[in-house]
């Protein structure tokens, strides 16, 4: 999971990343679901004691800012492809449970370095029921691009993938998670998965 890992490292450092639940707040346009996730990250960092760490209590505040703006669900069919389709509805609801909670975890510890990098945002482009978002996170002298895409749903408006300097975040998940659902199936991804985050949680909290 390497280059998961390596991508994952590059998007939390420019605050692209957040977590959520499966509903979003109906009527909110492309650009205020983005812009709400990650201004909700943003003062939750600000607000912290301790800057030098993300504290369990600053992830509970995150989940709660930027709550139902991410479509897990839709991320982790992406990211296994076809396979999705055979696996029960209790094997989908696990393997969105453990991609978040990687995602979670795996930014936690980062964010702690977050020093007051700026987030622009675009006016959303519309195409049927999907949207796209870019934004430009600005840090200095450094811009870095930031493109989000979002579907229409019966929750509103909720983000399903994200690029960073043209990369897709789901594109990647896809392309890691590849190997091992062919030689190994989806079992053992899940299982791995799973394993990591445990071996992620206890590293953060001790």
């Amino acid at each position: 999971m390497r280059y998961m890992m390596k991508w994952l490292g590059m998007m939390v450092c420019v605050l692209s990343m957040s977590v959520s639940s499966a509903y979003a707040q109906t009527g909110d346009a492309p650009e205020e679901v983005v812009k709400s996730a990650i201004d909700g990250i943003i003062s939750v960092l600000k607000a912290r004691e301790d800057t030098s760490k993300v504290s369990a209590a600053d992830r509970a505040a995150i989940r709660a800012k930027v709550d139902g703006r991410f479509d897990y669900r839709e991320m982790a069919r992406r990211s296994v492809g076809k396979l999705w389709k055979k696996q029960s509805e209790e094997k989908q609801r696990a393997f969105t449970d453990v991609f978040r909670d990687l995602l979670e975890y795996t930014y936690s510890n980062r964010l702690a370095t977050y020093r007051n990098q700026v987030v622009e945002y675009d006016a959303a482009e519309f195409k049927k029921k999907k949207a796209r978002v870019k934004s430009r996170v600005v840090d200095g002298s450094k811009i870095t691009p930031v493109a989000y895409r979002l579907h229409q749903t019966e929750h509103g408006w909720m983000v399903y993938d994200i690029k960073i300097e043209g990369v897709s975040l789901i594109g990647t998940f896809r392309k890691d998670f590849k190997s091992t659902l062919r030689q190994k199936g989806f079992d053992v991804l899940l299982d791995a998965l799973k394993k990591k985050v445990e071996k992620m949680k206890q590293k953060v909290e001790g």
